[in-house]
């Protein structure tokens, strides 16, 4: 059967949606006096409408209170990240001990790896995906050259083994296997970041398990995205960042996860002072005493104007009712893009992304027949009449139905305004 591509189906797939009011409660950005069909939110989601009234009450409480903010209520600066903590165990799947939002991703992907790589003359190397997020290579590499081994023998990357980019899970499981007596942490992503391609955590981390290895995940592209399990799937850390699809503004402060196994680790690690027993910080001794568990990798005071945007979010994840019902309007959104690009434009768009709801979360990654240069010429029309995906070199736009407040009606927008271009003659 066909899919309908008429405004009216659209509007009446959002209307028998309970969870399409949530699009209510963001800022949609506008073009030419109209809200935009924004795709972006796996690179930098929406702003929450009730975030500028937390944001507002720490500023009103610095103003009127100064230090004293530090203990007074409502919602003190001193535990100030421990309102975020357990909302956030809640997104990915994690026991609230094994969470912390702080730093940046990647300062905290060098944080964990200070204590969970840890490499020997037999076991030096570290595995991830070949095309990884730039900013992850550059962080491994230069943590394999800080312990004094070469990135060249040291850092093995797992080439994808289909035509589109992804990885089966037979060629991780092959790597594993063949690297495994080298390998001392393995790092792979949630959510590869150009595909979209989603894989099995449990699975890796079992396999990484078995070969002697420290197991860490990068969730850039998963949290917020994909339902998670991290207790669960055994992972030792794994870190993330909170300004794409949970929507806490650009540079948000990031999180971090280390499973229970690790929360009273001997393994070394970079100390700061918010990272020391709580009982006993301000005594200000010499000796580092870690609270247990993942905020004992903290550094110094949380930024509390960085993690009330936060705050602000969260509350929108549970008000949804969790990841659960939102994975579901995320597959039903997918899906409607998926099924009219298939049906409409499959002679102008290759979907990358793997076509299992498994092996993928909002994002569908097109590649536009014909190269690059008709792929940003498209890209560039789109954004010229207020359809905003996200384009990756060399030849790749990101199209992510956010199901916090991505709507059937803009998918349908989106696939119109491709069937525009294509009919202008381009």
């Amino acid at each position: 059967m066909s899919t309908p591509a008429t405004d009216e189906h659209a509007r009446a797939l959002d209307a028998a949606d309970p969870l399409s009011a949530l699009r209510d409660e963001f800022h949609l950005p506008r073009h030419a006096g109209a809200e935009q069909a924004y795709f972006c939110g796996n690179s930098l989601g929406l702003q929450p409408k009730g975030t500028r009234a937390v944001v507002d009450e720490v500023m009103d409480k610095w103003a009127g209170e100064a230090v004293e903010g530090h203990f007074r209520e409502p919602a003190p600066w001193m535990p100030y990240h421990a309102l975020v903590r357990d909302g956030l165990a809640e997104v990915v799947g994690a026991q609230p001990a094994e969470v912390v939002a702080m730093n940046s991703l990647t300062a905290n992907l060098h944080f964990m790896l200070a204590s969970f790589y840890r490499p020997t003359r037999e076991r030096p190397a570290i595995l991830m995906e070949a095309g990884a997020f730039p900013s992850d290579r550059y962080a491994l590499e230069s943590q394999v050259r800080f312990h004094g081994f070469d990135p060249a023998s040291d850092l093995v990357e797992v080439e994808p083994d289909a035509a589109d980019g992804t990885f089966s899970m037979a060629a991780i499981a092959d790597a594993i296997g063949r690297h495994g007596p080298r390998i001392a942490t393995i790092v792979w992503p949630g959510v590869q970041y150009r595909t979209g391609q989603a894989f099995d955590l449990a699975e890796i981390a079992r396999l990484g398990h078995a070969a002697g290895a420290i197991i860490g995940f990068d969730l850039a592209h998963g949290v917020g995205n994909l339902p998670l399990r991290l207790h669960d799937d055994g992972a030792d850390f794994a870190v993330w960042c909170h300004y794409k699809y949970m929507n806490s503004g650009p540079g948000a402060v990031a999180g971090c996860f280390v499973h229970e196994r690790h929360a009273r680790t001997d393994r070394p690690r970079l100390a700061g002072w918010w990272g020391h027993d709580q009982a006993s910080r301000f005594r200000m001794g010499p000796q580092f005493v870690p609270t247990p568990g993942a905020e004992g990798w903290q550094l110094s005071n949380p930024p509390i104007l960085g993690l009330a945007p936060l705050r602000a979010s969260l509350a929108l994840f549970a008000r949804a009712g969790g990841m659960g019902a939102l994975r579901e309007r995320s597959l039903r959104l997918t899906g409607y893009l998926e099924a009219l690009i298939r049906e409409r434009l499959a002679g102008t768009l290759q979907i990358l992304t793997p076509a299992d709801p498994a092996q993928r979360g909002a994002q569908l990654s097109l590649r536009v027949a014909g190269g690059r240069e008709r792929g940003r010429a498209l890209f560039e029309f789109l954004e010229r009449n207020g359809i905003v995906g996200d384009w990756r070199e060399p030849d790749v736009i990101r199209i992510s139905p956010a199901p916090l407040y991505n709507s059937h009606a803009d998918i349908l927008r989106f696939v119109r305004g491709v069937e525009a271009w294509r009919e202008a003659g381009a």
